[in-house]
């Protein structure tokens, strides 16, 4: 939305909101976004090809909003890149990408607003976030790198924010559900990566900030609800599986160390092992060596067949493989159809 209330000593801040078939969960949030008391701010809805009649219906209820439709989809790298872009192209001052599937508490632009003149320039600002279905649960509270399990993790996730504190926090990264920085920083650092298409795309992102001097840094004060990744059926779902193996590979190319980057490469080989190669089990019982054998064999070529039809397997599976491959963006429709297997 376009706030017609601008005032002079507020910067303008566009929110950019990526949109793919997930009609109801946007109408949702830019619900939210119409409480908001911020008074010079745009809110642009970028639409990656939706066939569910997002753009009628948003232009429908919500006419003020900028739509900018891509006709196909784009991924989250390159959908929010479109609204970036023309975010840029506008003159704005600070840009928030904001996840379709979320809410937002009224004061979050002005949370953010104020929130800039704490922080070092530039710096990338993330929210609290919580889950939709348990709103004093948390979601995300910073985003860091777990050096004993060789990756990311978020801060004070499935725990309730009973005692919040409204000290900011530098993390390593912010998540791209609700990352708020200054347009100069997006002009200095450059756009997200498409390569990845789908998740670790912020997370590159930030880190290329950090590798400018920019600091990541969380926003106690300024909370979102998530519904988290309704979009591509929840956290396991093979989609998910599927980018969060293959784009972990890209992300530790672009950032670890060789040696960290051997031990990523491990896990992910140990993964495909463990599919591929299950222990070859043997009977105890008094049976002729050959018969034993047969059924051993026959045993595991059971458990690999059907280790390998398992739609979270075959996600890992096919990650490995495109990334070994340079097959990197969008999936492939034989990815996509893991989402619904019997079809």
């Amino acid at each position: 939305m376009t706030n017609a209330k601008a005032s002079a000593g507020n910067p303008h801040i566009s929110v950019i909101i990526l949109n793919w078939n997930g009609c109801q969960d946007t109408l949702e949030c830019l619900a939210s976004l119409r409480r908001v008391d911020y008074p010079n701010f745009t809110t642009v809805v970028v639409d990656n090809g939706s066939t569910d009649g997002s753009l009628d219906s948003i232009t429908r209820e919500f006419p003020d909003v900028v739509l900018l439709p891509t006709g196909t989809n784009l991924g989250y790298a390159g959908g929010n890149n479109a609204g970036i872009r023309w975010a840029l192209d506008q003159g704005t001052d600070y840009i928030l990408l904001l996840n379709n599937d979320t809410v937002v508490a009224a004061d979050l632009l002005w949370t953010f607003r104020l929130a800039v003149a704490q922080v070092p320039p530039g710096s990338v600002l993330g929210a609290k976030i919580y889950f939709y279905d348990q709103p004093d649960t948390l979601w995300f509270a910073g985003g860091r790198w777990d050096p004993n399990y060789s990756q990311f993790e978020h801060i004070g996730y499935g725990l309730k924010d009973s005692c919040p504190s409204t000290a900011f926090v530098e993390v390593d990264y912010i998540t791209g559900c609700a990352l708020f920085t200054a347009a100069t920083t997006f002009r200095t650092v450059g756009l997200l990566d498409e390569r990845f298409f789908l998740t670790y795309e912020e997370t590159d992102w930030c880190y290329r900030a950090r590798s400018h001097g920019y600091k990541c840094i969380l926003v106690p004060g300024a909370k979102v609800w998530h519904k988290v990744s309704s979009s591509f059926g929840g956290k396991d779902s093979p989609l998910v599986v599927y980018f969060q193996t293959r784009n972990k590979l890209l992300w530790a190319r672009k950032h670890a160390s060789i040696p960290l980057q051997w031990k990523i490469h491990r896990q992910a080989l140990t993964d495909l092992a463990e599919i591929l190669f299950p222990p070859l089990s043997w009977s105890l019982d008094p049976v002729p060596l050959a018969k034993k054998l047969t059924w051993s064999l026959a045993t595991w070529v059971k458990t690999v067949a059907r280790r390998k039809a398992d739609p979270v397997n075959r996600a890992i599976l096919f990650a490995l493989r495109d990334y070994y491959l340079g097959r990197l963006g969008n999936c492939s429709d034989e990815v996509r159809a893991l989402l619904n297997p019997g079809t």
